[in-house]
C-alpha cells in the first residue's frame, strides 16, 4: 500500500497507525510493527518511520520498552463532570463495551459511617451493592453502593444484573434525581482492590465518593476506587 497525500510521509504513517488504534485493530499494550516492517510495507525510509513513531510517542498513543519494541498505550476513558452520568452510557459513547460484575448484594443494618453518609438512623436497613465496573473486558472501577432499603423495597440481584442501577431507580421506583455531590481523593490500593483491578498493591488510585439526592434526601452513597491509569475526569470552567 503506497501513501498518497500532500501531507508529509511521517504524518500520513502516523495517521494510519492512529486509525488502527481508534478502530481497535491495534489494542492497548499490543506491539506494533517494527521500523523495518513499516519501511517494507509502505516503501518509505527508516527516518520517516522513526519520525512517525516519535510523533505518536509524544502524543501519548504509544510507548517503547527497551529491547522489546513499541506498544500501544492503553487509551484513557474520560468522564465529564457537572452533569449526571451513567458509567454504562458514558462507556458506550466512547465506543467501549461496558459491563458490571456483581461481587456482592445484600441487605444489612447501617453502621455508624453509612448511617451518617445517608443521613438515616443507625441500624436502619440498607442495601450494599459491590460491583466491578468493566470496559472492554478490563476492570477499571471497584465500587460499593449503599441505598436505603425503605426507598427501594424489593430490589434484588437479578434485576441489578439485567439493568443499570439508575434505570431501575427511574423506571421501577419513579425516583427523580435532584443533584449529586462528588468528592475525589488519591489513595493507595489495598490488597483486595488491587487483586480486583489487576494492579499492584499500593498503586495510586482515585477514590471517588458520590452522594445522589432525590429532593432533600440522599438516595445513594457510592464509593468508587478508580484506576487512575485508565480513567480521567474533566471539568469545564466558565466565567460568570
Amino acid at each position: 500500500m503506497m501513501l498518497k497525500s500532500k501531507s508529509p510521509l511521517y504524518y500520513q504513517l502516523a495517521n494510519i497507525i492512529l486509525n488502527e488504534i481508534k478502530e481497535k485493530k491495534l489494542k492497548g499494550d499490543e506491539k506494533i510493527l517494527t521500523e523495518r516492517e513499516y519501511c517494507e510495507k509502505y516503501n518509505i525510509s527508516r527516518a520517516t518511520v522513526r519520525q512517525a513513531i516519535s510523533y505518536l510517542e509524544q502524543k501519548g498513543y504509544i510507548y517503547k520498552i527497551q529491547g522489546k519494541g513499541t506498544f500501544v498505550s492503553p487509551q484513557m476513558m474520560k468522564q465529564k463532570l457537572l452533569k449526571f452520568y451513567s458509567f454504562t452510557e458514558e462507556m458506550k459513547k466512547q465506543g467501549k463495551e461496558p459491563k458490571s460484575k456483581i461481587l456482592s448484594f445484600k441487605e444489612q443494618k447501617a453502621d455508624e459511617k453509612i448511617s451518617k453518609e445517608l443521613k438515616i438512623e443507625k441500624e436502619d436497613s440498607v442495601y450494599e451493592l459491590i460491583r466491578l465496573r468493566i470496559a472492554d473486558e478490563e476492570a477499571v472501577m471497584y465500587e460499593k453502593t449503599y441505598i436505603p432499603a425503605s426507598k427501594l423495597k424489593g430490589l434484588n440481584k437479578k434485576e441489578l444484573s439485567n439493568s443499570p442501577l439508575y434505570d431501575i431507580f427511574q423506571s421501577k421506583y419513579n425516583i427523580v434525581f435532584s443533584k449529586a455531590v462528588e468528592r475525589f481523593s488519591t489513595i493507595k490500593s489495598d490488597k483486595k482492590i488491587s487483586k480486583s483491578l489487576s494492579i499492584l498493591e499500593d498503586s495510586p488510585i482515585i477514590k471517588l465518593q458520590r452522594w445522589t439526592y432525590t429532593g432533600m434526601e440522599i438516595i445513594e452513597y457510592t464509593i468508587s476506587y478508580v484506576r487512575g491509569d485508565r480513567f480521567e475526569f474533566e471539568v469545564e470552567l466558565k466565567e460568570d
